[in-house]
């Protein structure tokens, strides 16, 4: 990493973090905290020439925590990290029982951040609190002081007082007032609470209702964002109210540890936000990830006019694993998020500082798959690889028939279905695999003809992905719609030792996966291309890479004498 010597004070140095040996399932380029307990992303943004990631920490253990803190840690490019001294901590009778999630605003004109986090205070309520940088002028915001009026926002009657939590990014309306929706609960309802200030420190409810679910517990981690509606990649400010936008609203369901999200319409005036579709509790409902994805946290990156979202992917071993190996979580690889042409689903895709990493390079042009077909991507480090393949697929009009709604995507993948020989499909990639394929994870395709279309069925299936016994290998499926013109279908996975990212359709679907292999390790995992389809597919273009190690250090300041 290059050290940006103007953006750092004089008595500071550095230390480099090595991944210990005897460690396989710790990756190399993807985000973790140095040592114990991570979870939720909080408060990303962009600050005088510097990222900044706040994350959730027991800095006491690779459990959960009841003194939970916000670590912090900064970057140039959003793949190798500087870690820093944690930034709030529990102090005060507001938030003396833990500092839990937020979100980060920086007010226009002064150009100063601020944040808003839940505290468990010494009633065991959870209540919004205010911090503020103490030196401003400091690009790496290493220390932080809360405001005398903490807390700034308390449980409104209609929200249980230990259900109230993870205040948004504001979001400035025409009429001057901050915006910030909470997420809460009360009985079996979920809910979505907007509050609004004119000057960030004192707060009132919006008396309309914001978003509400039946029967599905507290919605945590609210997200609310604008994005074009006109196909452009590019991201919008949250503060941004205009005709050529439309809303993304977001919510973390903890009953089902899953991320989902609407497309909608939100009116100041009226404070509520209209979805396009309600929540159905079903298959049909829009996911940021179909995999294993959680508490995301978006912003938007001015320097380069993207939106950016992270996003906590937990551990799929057991507890005492995770006290073993010292640490537990990690986050995705943060993805530039934006509304495809339809209008009607986010796209994603891994942001392009990642491909800094890629090393050596293997390439594959034009290899038919008939029916049956493993074929080895050999020549590259397959425990930490990129690898993006375009497949050429036959006529779609001679696809068996499936019936959508007689199926669960989730169940029909859990069926081992890869070995399943189809028609066109499934095929894809065999990643994380041992050389007789005792263990892999299998990421593929398969193609149907529905009522009046076509749909793909897309699967991540962990069943065989180790031969240990006691672990969650809950596999992931879904359905989408697809072009009846369609001639290829791509995939995009990224490989680092015990997570899998998979990208469909160019970041149409994504699903994300943990796998703990006790033989693809190291130099003993295997990377493969197969066909189990009565059609053959040819592989129009496959790009498989190696990837470097991200650098993560840990600062360490030296007081002056």
């Amino acid at each position: 990493m290059e050290i940006n010597e103007n953006a750092s004070s004089d008595n500071m140095n550095f230390i480099k973090y090595k991944v210990p040996k005897k460690q396989p399932y710790r990756t190399w380029y993807h985000f973790q905290s140095p040592q114990n307990w991570m979870n939720d992303p909080n408060a990303p943004m962009y600050y005088k020439g510097v990222y900044h990631f706040f994350y959730q920490h027991n800095p006491h253990a690779a459990t959960f925590g009841d003194k939970m803190v916000w670590a912090h840690s900064v970057s140039y490019d959003l793949i190798n990290w500087i870690h820093l001294n944690h930034a709030i901590e529990p102090s005060e009778p507001y938030d003396i029982n833990s500092c839990w999630s937020g979100s980060a605003t920086i007010l226009p004109g002064k150009e100063q951040p601020l944040i808003l986090y839940t505290g468990i205070d010494n009633n065991k309520h959870q209540v919004q609190n205010l911090a503020m940088p103490k030196n401003p002028s400091d690009p790496f915001l290493r220390e932080w002081v809360k405001h005398p009026q903490n807390p700034v926002m308390t449980p409104p009657s209609g929200v249980e007082v230990n259900n109230f939590r993870d205040p948004s990014t504001a979001s400035q309306g025409k009429d001057g007032k901050w915006r910030v929706v909470i997420g809460a609960q009360n009985g079996d309802e979920g809910k979505v609470v907007l509050y609004l200030s004119e000057d960030f420190v004192n707060w009132t409810q919006d008396p309309n209702p914001f978003y509400a679910t039946d029967n599905t517990g507290v919605c945590e981690c609210p997200d609310f964002f604008p994005v074009y509606f006109n196909g452009s990649t590019n991201g919008v400010d949250t503060s941004l109210h205009d005709p050529s936008v439309r809303q993304v609203f977001k919510i973390s369901y903890l009953c089902r540890h899953e991320d989902y999200y609407f497309l909608g319409k939100y009116v100041c005036d009226e404070g509520n936000f209209i979805p396009d579709v309600k929540f159905t509790g079903t298959s049909l409902d829009l996911r940021l990830d179909y995999g294993k994805f959680y508490a995301s946290k978006s912003f938007f990156d001015h320097a380069k006019n993207r939106r950016i979202l992270w996003r906590w992917v937990n551990e799929c071993d057991t507890t005492q694993d995770d006290i073993e190996k010292g640490w537990a979580g990690l986050q995705c690889i943060p993805r530039q998020v934006w509304l495809d042409e339809s209008g009607k689903r986010l796209m994603h895709w891994p942001i392009e500082e990642v491909e800094k990493l890629r090393d050596k390079q293997i390439s594959i042009m034009g290899e038919k798959l008939v029916g049956g077909t493993i074929l080895e991507v050999s020549g590259i480090t397959a425990s930490q690889a990129d690898v993006e393949v375009l497949f050429e697929l036959p006529e779609l009009e001679n696809a068996e028939w499936l019936d959508e709604s007689e199926v669960d995507p989730h169940l029909l993948c859990s069926e081992e279905y890869a070995s399943r020989s189809g028609i066109i499909g499934p095929f894809g990639l065999l990643a994380l695999a041992s050389e007789d394929q005792a263990e892999h994870t299998a990421i593929f395709f398969r193609i149907y003809r529905a009522p009046n279309r076509y749909v793909c069925f897309m699967c991540s299936d962990q069943s065989k992905s180790s031969l240990r016994q006691d672990l969650d290998k809950t596999t992931y499926g879904t359905i989408f719609d697809i072009d009846p013109n369609l001639k290829t279908i791509s995939l995009r996975s990224l490989i680092d030792r015990s997570i899998i990212e998979s990208f469909g359709e160019k970041g149409r679907i994504c699903i994300t996966a943990r796998v703990y292999p006790s033989l693809a390790i190291d130099k003993d995992a295997h990377l493969y291309v197969f066909n189990n389809g009565s059609k053959s597919v040819v592989i129009s273009e496959l790009n498989a890479w190696s990837m470097k190690q991200a650098e993560f250090v840990q600062e360490e300041s030296i007081n002056k004498l």
